[in-house]
């Protein structure tokens, strides 16, 4: 029998893990490599700013070997908005510098979204402070991984009193959006939400589900 694959909080150790994970799913849950070259992008938006501002709510599944998913995000938007600003964005200034105009390239797009966290504040999602992201790599998907995650990060926010949390998925990633449901997501509706559905629920597992905060 092989090592237990189990979740647990995040180590230093395991940087560059988070990142071939993040890189490997970012695009509609897939491999991005092919749409964002520069493979430190997508994780310095999406991954590494949460581990180093919120390593409490920071979990990987531990294969025994390496992290081969992750679950991260913060108990308070607003919060994480400006702690981004402040101590994260500087520090990405020599490596992805501003752009001079409108995006042109989707790494470009992406390097737009760095420069604007205030995105992550949308009025309809005000009830439900905190939010995450979720990752597995694709050998570990459908193995109940992605629950186990998800139960560990809710009961650390709902630990933190924190009543409800929110997420942002590619609308087109149908795969991702069954799973949600599955853990008793529900759709939160958003006016102008682009590409993304948003979806919400209560931290507190034992509490029926809900279709509004």
């Amino acid at each position: 029998m092989g090592p237990m694959t189990i979740v647990r909080l995040y180590r230093a150790t395991d940087r560059a893990a988070l990142y071939d994970i993040c890189v490997r799913t970012a695009h509609e849950g897939g491999d991005s490599r092919h749409i964002y070259p520069d493979l430190e992008l997508m994780p310095s938006i999406f991954a590494a700013p949460y581990a180093e501002l919120e390593p409490d709510l920071t979990f990987v599944l531990d294969d025994g070997e390496r992290a081969v998913g992750y679950v991260l995000g913060t108990a308070d938007t607003p919060a994480f908005v400006e702690a981004y600003r402040a101590s994260w964005l500087p520090r990405m200034r020599e490596r992805f510098p501003a752009l001079d105009g409108p995006p042109s390239t989707p790494s470009e797009v992406m390097i737009d979204l760095m420069y604007h966290p205030e995105r992550m504040i949308v009025p309809e999602l005000a009830g439900y402070p905190a939010h995450l992201h979720i990752d597995l790599l694709p050998h570990h998907q459908r193995k109940g991984h992605g629950r186990t995650l998800m139960n560990a990060f809710l009961d650390a926010l709902h630990r933190k009193g924190v009543e409800y949390v929110h997420l942002g998925m590619v609308t087109a990633n149908t795969a991702a959006r069954a799973f949600y449901d599955r853990l008793g997501f529900h759709e939160i509706p958003v006016a102008d939400a682009g590409p993304l559905t948003y979806l919400g629920r209560r931290t507190d597992r034992t509490a029926p589900p809900t279709a509004e905060a």
